[in-house]
C-alpha cells in the first residue's frame, strides 16, 4: 500500500454500518454483515458485490463464510445459512429467545451464543438443535471449540459418558466467567473464574493446552485448558480487550 495510506478498494452498497467481516478460506470472497439486516458477498479481486442475502428481520450481528455456504446471525433471534452461488436461504435455525451474538462452525456443528444466556449446538444440515448449554448468569458473547483429543493424554481421558464425543465448547459471558462444556451432554466441565468484567473474546492454543480470554476489565488471562488453572494475567491495556489472535 506504500506510505500514502490510501484505500485500494471501496465497497459501498450497504445501507447501514457493517458489524462483521468474514473472508472465505480461499481468500477470493468477503462476506459482510450489516445494520441494514442484509449480508453481501464481495469479490476480493474486483471489489464487486456478487451476492445479496436478504431475509433477516433485524440487524446482523455476526457472519461466517465457507467456500460454498455463508452463515449469519441476527438480532431477530435467528441464524441463517445461505448458498453463496444463488443467494438462496438454505436453512433457518430457530430457538434462541433473544439477540444471537456469535456463531461458530466446526465439523458438522453450528454453535451459537445469545443474550438469552444460553449457547446452543445445531446440526448444520438438518436445522435441528442438538444441545443447549445453560448456566451463565448473563449473555454469551464469544465461543471457541476444541476436541479433548487435541489436549488430553490417553491416561487423562474423561468418564465413559463423554468418550462417545470428545468435543468441547468454550463460552465467554458478561457474567465475567468462562465456561467449558461437553458438547455431547451439555454438561459444564469447568468454570474459569478471575475476570472482573465481561469476557469479550477467546482464542485457543491447543498444542500448548492454553486458552486466552480478553475482557472489559482491561486484562488478558491465560488458562490451562485441562485443569482450569489461571496461568498469567496481562494488565497493560487501558481499555477493553475486544479481539485476540495466536
Amino acid at each position: 500500500m506504500g506510505n500514502s495510506g490510501s484505500a485500494v478498494k471501496v465497497c459501498t452498497d450497504h445501507q447501514g454500518g457493517i458489524n462483521w467481516l468474514s473472508l472465505s478460506p480461499d481468500g477470493q470472497r468477503l462476506l459482510t454483515g450489516s445494520e441494514d439486516g442484509t449480508a453481501r458477498l464481495w469479490s476480493t479481486a474486483d471489489s464487486q458485490c456478487h451476492g445479496h442475502f436478504q431475509g433477516h428481520e433485524s440487524y446482523i450481528t455476526f457472519c461466517h463464510l465457507e467456500n460454498e455456504a455463508a452463515f449469519t446471525c441476527s438480532a431477530d433471534h435467528t441464524i441463517r445459512k445461505w448458498d453463496v452461488m444463488t443467494g438462496q436461504c438454505l436453512a433457518i435455525y430457530r430457538g434462541h429467545t433473544s439477540i444471537v451474538n456469535r456463531i461458530l462452525v466446526a465439523k458438522d456443528y453450528l454453535f451459537s451464543g445469545s443474550y438469552d444466556r444460553t449457547a446452543r449446538c445445531w446440526s448444520v444440515d438438518k436445522e435441528k438443535q442438538i444441545q443447549e448449554f445453560r448456566g451463565h448468569r448473563n449473555c454469551v458473547l464469544t465461543l471457541a471449540h476444541y476436541s479433548s483429543r487435541d489436549v488430553l493424554e490417553d491416561e487423562e481421558e474423561e468418564e465413559e459418558e463423554e468418550k462417545v464425543s470428545r468435543d468441547l465448547l468454550v463460552t465467554g459471558s458478561t457474567d465475567c466467567t468462562v465456561k467449558v462444556w461437553w458438547v455431547s451432554s451439555g454438561r459444564c466441565y469447568q468454570t474459569l473464574l478471575g475476570h472482573t468484567g465481561a469476557v469479550l473474546c477467546l482464542i485457543l492454543d491447543a498444542p500448548n493446552r492454553e486458552l486466552f480470554s480478553g475482557s472489559t476489565d482491561y486484562t488478558i488471562r491465560t488458562w490451562n485448558i485441562v485443569t482450569g488453572e489461571q496461568l498469567k494475567v496481562f494488565k497493560e491495556h487501558q481499555g477493553s480487550v475486544i479481539c485476540l489472535e495466536v
